[in-house]
């Protein structure tokens, strides 16, 4: 929404308002026909697709998107490592009259609302060092009002980002030794143009010494290390310079994962707190080269001029994982390479990412497809777009190596064990978890997830439901068919006119089900809306038994389970008590809506003391689970609730309980199929 003096009245959930001004329409609608003319996108839908996303307003039939002013000029100070502030200015070509300026609300790959204008401080607007005053819109605030005085060209612009100081204001993007550069936290931008046609030329001081890693290409050719002068790097659109961030820091290795002369080179960007952690064997650096041979071979093509992973080492940096077109921002433990047969569930994250390039940025659901980053996106597919990338994510760490197949049955199990047990199922269907990023659920921890269900269902869930369609292919066609086909067909696009374009090229459901039909005919568009649009309080487990595999519980750990154990690892007993307790303070961090735990009168937050009178460990609750599964030893907690202390008796008698695939007896078995190296 944004409020003007004058209005005019728009009922269009796509805008996400209902008082749009009458100056800013005109130019925001043209950005929206103007991005789906160019993509040939249509965006009304049948009703077999539903919930589709709504329709262009016929008030835009005639406008047209407005022209570039000229080419942004960008400057990012990242030297004031004391602070962790960075320091931006901008020349912004304008015309004279009324101007807004946009700072990136709606974000890609967060699928979310998430740009955070509270961390830009010290905004300035000048023009010819006449400092111009500006207003922030009380209904958008991300959106600031200006008037160019006549005879004005060009804009001076100056802010400060203040990134995170610590873990407790946020996710820390800059420390002594490293920093990430997200473009979207350094740029305003000007309402009426779509982010694919405003240019930028943007440039990047560091301090001396450091290297760096992006998918932008610096006009100093080949140069990845920064001198006393900023980097300066070629002009890109602003689409495109969101689309590609910064790894950079003290210490760097850039390892090469494509032959010399590739035609659309791949390479490993890694930084770490220290030197120690970018020592990688020869066979682990091979086994990322291989996750680029096997996406090859699944895809058929790349759709990107050249691909760079970024990879932080880190206990300092925070965290991330998230894709983008020609590169990814990936931040693990810095014991990746030490400990490689440990915690192996992190080596997940690079073919997650890397996977994307294709599906969710070559291959783009219509609904998320928006012009600029302050239109609203929809989230209706991203049971595709996240939930396809999660089940191509493990297959390819299994053909690659990064995983092996044993490893992703354990993982299989244990995310069939969690959607099976998934009691939120019978109120809310998995469709309706794709508002999630919206809602807010993935930007804070839910109290009863399970029963509330959270945004990740539609990764695990929908990992479940294409499963279910993988093997029905190879099942229905005698073997000679596999989701493998539909991946070339709808996202490879090998031999056509399509072949290695960046696009974006837009799809609907009714494409998604049209390329299945191609591959192998059935009624796709039942066999998904039941899955999606069900509240059977089953999960999707029809491709593991079609598979020749059946989920089964031990009363002992997997390996990959036991693999993945830290210092800081949650001990799972979400099958048995039905509650976890956190590796580092003791919390509850979940109980199960309806299990043992929760008929017990517990909650999550309480601090688990003792069992049994005894202060706990893991291995000393698991020992009181198993006392007690003749009932002659029921299980006493004690737990603080803040100043309280309570006593809670369970009587559970059901034993130790982890999840596990077994073959089924007499079937073929199409998973290991599925998982076998091309």
């Amino acid at each position: 929404m944004r409020r003007f003096v004058a209005t005019t009245k728009l009922m269009h959930p796509t805008l996400n308002c209902r008082r749009l001004p009458a100056r800013a329409l005109a130019a925001t609608l043209a950005a929206v026909l103007g991005t789906l003319t160019a993509s040939g996108s249509v965006w009304a839908q049948t009703a077999a697709s539903r919930p589709a996303p709504a329709p262009v307003p016929a008030a835009a039939a005639n406008t047209k998107a407005a022209a570039s002013p000229g080419v942004l000029t960008l400057q990012v100070d990242a030297t004031d490592l004391d602070h962790k502030i960075l320091k931006v200015r901008q020349t912004l070509p304008v015309q004279p009259g009324p101007l807004t300026l946009y700072f990136p609300r709606w974000l890609p790959g967060q699928h979310a609302p998430n740009g955070d204008v509270t961390r830009l401080a010290g905004l300035s607007i000048s023009a010819g060092g006449a400092a111009l005053p500006w207003v922030r819109d009380t209904l958008d605030t991300h959106s600031f009002h200006l008037t160019v005085p006549p005879g004005v060209s060009t804009l001076d612009i100056g802010f400060q980002h203040l990134s995170p100081v610590s873990r407790d204001s946020g996710r820390v993007i800059v420390t002594r030794e490293i920093l990430n550069i997200q473009w979207n936290d350094l740029v305003v931008y000007p309402a009426g143009l779509a982010a694919r046609a405003l240019s930028v030329r943007p440039s990047l001081l560091l301090p001396a010494g450091w290297s760096f890693g992006t998918a932008l290409r610096s006009e100093s050719a080949g140069s990845t290390t920064a001198g006393a002068s900023p980097v300066q790097f070629q002009p890109v659109t602003l689409e495109m310079l969101v689309d590609s961030p910064v790894f950079a820091g003290r210490h760097f290795k850039r390892v090469e994962l494509d032959p010399p002369g590739a035609l659309r080179p791949v390479a490993l960007n890694l930084v770490a707190d220290t030197p120690e952690p970018l020592k990688a064997s020869e066979a682990q650096l091979e086994a990322h080269r291989e996750l680029v041979r096997q996406a090859d071979k699944l895809f058929g093509a790349r759709h990107y001029a050249h691909y760079d992973f970024l990879l932080a080492l880190t206990d300092d940096m925070g965290g991330i994982g998230l894709e983008h077109h020609q590169s990814s921002e990936n931040g693990v433990r810095p014991n990746y390479f030490a400990d490689w047969d440990k915690r192996i569930g992190s080596r997940e994250l690079l073919p997650h990412e890397y996977a994307h390039s294709w599906n969710g940025k070559f291959r783009r659901p219509a609904d998320l497809n928006t012009p600029h980053f302050n239109v609203p996106m929809q989230n209706s597919l991203l049971w595709v777009y996240e939930g396809m990338t999660q089940y191509w994510g493990w297959v390819l760490t299994a053909r690659s190596g990064l995983g092996n197949v044993e490893h992703t049955r354990e993982r299989l199990a244990q995310n069939a064990a969690a959607y099976e047990a998934r009691t939120g199922r019978t109120w809310r269907n998995l469709q309706d978890t794709t508002n999630s990023p919206i809602m807010g659920a993935r930007s804070r921890a839910l109290d009863w997830s399970d029963w509330q269900r959270t945004g990740g269902d539609y990764y695990g869930e929908s990992l479940l439901i294409w499963l279910d369609a993988d093997t029905l292919i190879r099942e229905k066609s005698g073997g000679a068919k596999s989701l493998d086909d539909f991946a070339r067909a709808f996202f490879g696009l090998p031999g056509t006119t399509r072949d290695g374009d960046l696009g974006p090229l837009p799809y609907r459901f009714e494409d998604l089900v049209a390329t299945l039909n191609s591959v192998q005919p059935h009624d796709w568009t039942a066999f998904l809306r039941q899955r999606l649009d069900s509240n059977a309080p089953a999960a999707p487990l029809d491709g593991l038994a079609r598979g020749g595999w059946k989920l089964a519980f031990s009363e002992l750990e997997t390996d990959s389970s036991k693999r993945d154990e830290g210092p800081d690892r949650s001990a799972d007993f979400s099958h048995s008590l039905g509650l976890q307790v956190t590796g580092n303070d003791n919390k509850l961090a979940s109980v199960a809506w309806g299990g043992p735990a929760y008929v017990a009168g517990l909650a999550p937050g309480a601090v688990l003391l003792a069992v049994n009178g005894r202060a706990y460990k893991a291995p000393l609750l698991k020992e009181a689970i198993t006392a007690n599964k003749g009932g002659a030893a029921p299980i006493e907690l004690l737990l603080r609730e803040g100043d309280r202390f309570r006593s809670v008796r369970i009587d559970y008698r059901g034993g130790l309980r982890y999840p596990r695939l077994e073959r089924v007896a007499g079937t073929e078995d199409r998973l290991s199929g599925v998982l076998a190296r091309r």
